[in-house]
Formats: structure tokens, C-alpha cells, sequence
């Protein structure tokens, strides 16, 4: 049986319909590094679930199973095993479906993978032309392990990757108070720490291969706001509630340079209800429900395609 019809529904689903529910949920916003993991776990499903169904459909009398043998027999290896006199009257040219079946998967990965460093390397080169400026016109702060920067509006950024630096402009040293500038240092140092301009190039990568599709648009623009509440997160450990959404609010018109992650933008709103709301954390059933959902997600194409048992 061909897995080709299954698979392309269950990918349909969690391209169109799985970020609708995710989006009308109430835990994510509760716990930001779980939901963030949903939506990469959602991701790489489709992603695996769009290569096996170009795979199936342009093989649709071979089967994935015991060990993607079908795949290894498309890209060339033992090619005269596992396509017998029935498929041959199927497949016309089988030579020009096994190219294709290899070749379409094979598309999505080098795109996938050729999205990511193209991402990656814009913003290293954004940052390294915001460091060059930097080191002209900002001054190193030891006390603060932080470059200020003369900028009449408080902010703070930090510049990502091998070099990282926090920048704060001198307003913000001026006008938040040393537990509130403390807030905001730590939320910064959280963005470094947790490489997460690495996974802000990720969903990027996808959103560029799959544009118009709804699971794209949605991941990029959730793992942008979830990451900033990660690091908010991170704040709260040695800052209070209130301590954190007064900085968050005096820097609420800042914006960030490219490559930077900023506690200011268009997010603050967002947060600052977050951090002044109720303090519920999601039940331990729940917590762990949705852990497993996403780290079984990713394989579930692999099953449907290659189910347990089927010589």
C-alpha cells in the first residue's frame, strides 16, 4: 500500500491546521520554551512529511521500509533490487521516477540547509558592520560588561555570535534604576546564552522555503515573541515582575539594529502583560503531554511511511 495519500493529509494538517490550535491555546504563552519547541517539532514534521510525500508519489509502488531501502534504491545504490515486473508496467520510466523521487526530497533538505547560512551569514555581516560602527562611537563599560552607546532613547541590544556584545545607549544608564538596568543586562545575556539568534535563522530558513505556507508564517512570528519571553523568563530569576516591565516599558520605542535581539519592539505590550498577569504554571500532566507530543511529532511521518511490521 502506498503511504503517498496519508502522508500528504497528515502534512496538510500540520502545515494549515496544527498552528490554528497552537494559536488559540492558552499554555504557550505559560511556558515558552515548550510551545517553542512545538512549533520546531511541527516544522521539521512538515518539512519530513513534504520529502516522503514527493518520495511516495513519485514512487508509488515503492515502499520506505526497512531501513528508507526504497530511497537508497532511488538514489542509485542496488539498482537492480526491489522494482519487480508489476511496478515496471506502473512506472513507464522508472529510471526518471527513482531521479525524481531522490530529487525532490534531496531539493527540500539543500534548500533547508543553503536557507540557514544564508541567514546566518547576513546577520554576522549585519553585526559585524554594527561592531565596527560600535567601537567608534561607544564606550566599553566594565561595571556593566556592556558598550554604551550615546543615543537620547533608552535601549538595549545585544550583537549575537562568536563576539558577543550588549550595548545599552546612554539614556537607559541615565533613567532605569540599577535593578531595572540589572533586568534588562540579564534579558540580553539571556539571547547570548541561549544562541538564540541560531534558531530565529532556522524558522527563517523555513519561512523562506515555504512562504506562503500558514505553519511559516506563524513559526517565525511565534519563536520571535517566545524567545524574547524566554529571556524575560531568565530576568525574572534574580529581578522582580515589576522591576522588569518598568525597564520593559521605558524602552518600549527602541528598536534594534539587524542581527541584534532587543527587550524593547513591538513585542513589549505583549510581554508586559505576560510578566504583570497571573503567575500560573501549566500542570506537570500537561507539561509533560505536550513534551512528548513534541518530540514524537518529527517521527510521525517516518511511521505513516514506513509502518512497523510490513515486509
Amino acid at each position: 500500500m502506498n503511504a503517498a495519500p496519508v502522508l500528504v493529509g497528515y502534512t496538510a494538517a500540520v502545515g494549515f491546521v496544527a498552528p490554528q490550535l497552537i494559536l488559540r491555546a492558552r499554555w504557550p504563552h505559560r511556558a515558552p520554551a515548550l510551545a517553542a519547541a512545538v512549533w520546531y517539532a511541527l516544522a521539521v514534521s512538515f518539512s519530513i512529511g513534504a520529502a516522503l510525500s514527493a518520495y511516495n508519489l513519485a514512487m508509488p509502488t515503492e515502499h520506505l521500509h526497512a531501513g528508507l531501502v526504497g530511497l537508497l534504491h532511488s538514489c542509485g545504490l542496488d539498482m537492480g533490487a526491489g522494482v519487480g515486473a508489476g511496478a515496471s508496467a506502473v512506472t513507464p520510466d522508472p529510471g526518471t521516477a527513482e531521479r525524481l523521487a531522490a530529487g525532490v526530497p534531496g531539493a527540500f533538505a539543500v534548500a533547508l540547509l543553503a536557507g540557514f547560512a544564508f541567514h546566518v551569514t547576513r546577520a554576522r555581516r549585519a553585526r559585524t558592520e554594527h561592531r565596527q560602527a560600535l567601537d567608534l562611537v561607544g564606550r566599553h563599560s566594565a561595571r556593566l560588561s556592556a558598550t554604551v552607546l550615546p543615543y537620547d532613547v533608552p535601549a538595549a541590544y545585544c550583537l549575537p555570535g562568536r563576539r558577543p556584545r550588549i550595548v545599552v545607549s546612554d539614556a537607559a544608564v541615565r533613567e532605569l534604576t540599577p535593578d531595572q538596568l540589572g533586568a534588562v543586562l540579564e534579558h540580553e545575556q539571556a539571547h547570548i546564552a541561549g544562541r538564540h539568534h541560531l534558531l530565529l535563522a532556522a524558522v527563517e530558513a523555513f519561512h523562506s522555503v515555504f512562504r506562503r505556507l500558514p505553519l511559516a508564517r506563524h513559526v517565525r512570528e511565534q519563536t520571535a515573541l517566545l524567545l524574547e519571553m524566554i529571556a524575560d523568563d531568565r530576568a525574572l530569576r534574580s529581578h522582580s515582575h515589576e522591576v522588569l516591565a518598568t525597564a520593559m516599558y521605558e524602552m518600549a520605542a527602541a528598536r534594534a539594529p539587524k542581527g541584534a535581539l532587543a527587550a524593547g519592539g513591538h513585542t513589549v505590550l505583549i510581554r508586559m502583560k505576560r510578566i504583570l498577569g497571573p503567575h500560573e504554571a501549566p500542570h506537570p500532566a500537561l507539561w509533560g503531554s505536550v513534551a512528548t507530543v513534541a518530540l514524537a511529532v518529527p517521527l510521525l511521518p517516518l511511521l505513516v511511511a514506513c509502518p512497523p511490521g510490513l515486509g
